[in-house]
């Protein structure tokens, strides 16, 4: 489905494009076009003084603020790269951006997400970001909880497994909001915030 309308007060919500996330494989579209794609809404959404959202996530270097509880999968460990969690330069340096530090898949749990954006009237996110299953669409599900209206770039998330990200536009994203090529958010972006 194409994406309808936007809220007067809608905020781009960015996920993990950090240096640490960006060098990963993912598919079906590269970090580069994902970034690439999220640079043009950014550029987009701050040209209309709509908020734009970049959420990282950190841990300590010890790991004590890491989620804890038993996974049959194997958490990354040992210590990171220094400046792993750092916000991809095409995207950082802007003075009016919003970040938001997160520990967990995640952006509204454990964070101000949700207080950063109330306090300016949003009523509605548009998601992109790495990975799709993971914390796009945690934070997709989160945001529908919190009764914001949620539209999800389909084209500027990807995913490590191109299953799960096609899972998550086709089964589950459907049911969280609305979706759209970030072709067709500008313009409908372009048409309701002149």
């Amino acid at each position: 489905m194409t994406v309808t309308a936007l809220d007067p007060r809608t905020a781009l919500v960015v996920i993990d494009l950090q240096a640490g996330v960006v060098g990963a494989t993912t598919q079906p579209y590269t970090t580069a076009e994902v970034v690439d794609r999220t640079v043009r809404l950014a550029d987009a959404f701050r040209a209309r003084d709509l908020p734009v959202v970049l959420v990282r996530v950190s841990f300590a270097a010890d790991g004590a603020d890491a989620v804890p509880g038993r996974t049959e999968t194997s958490r990354p460990g040992g210590p990171r790269p220094a400046g792993w969690d750092e916000i991809v330069g095409e995207l950082a340096g802007h003075p009016g951006d919003i970040l938001v530090t997160k520990r967990n898949w995640g952006a509204f749990h454990g964070t101000d997400l949700d207080v950063q954006l109330r306090r300016r009237g949003v009523t509605q996110i548009v998601l992109t970001g790495v990975a799709t299953s993971i914390g796009v669409e945690s934070t997709a599900r989160a945001a529908h909880e919190h009764g914001y209206h949620v539209t999800l770039a389909t084209d500027a998330m990807s995913d490590l497994d191109p299953e799960a990200h096609r899972s998550s536009v086709e089964r589950i994203f459907p049911r969280l909001g609305e979706t759209g090529t970030t072709d067709e958010i500008l313009e409908l972006l372009t048409k309701t915030h002149r």
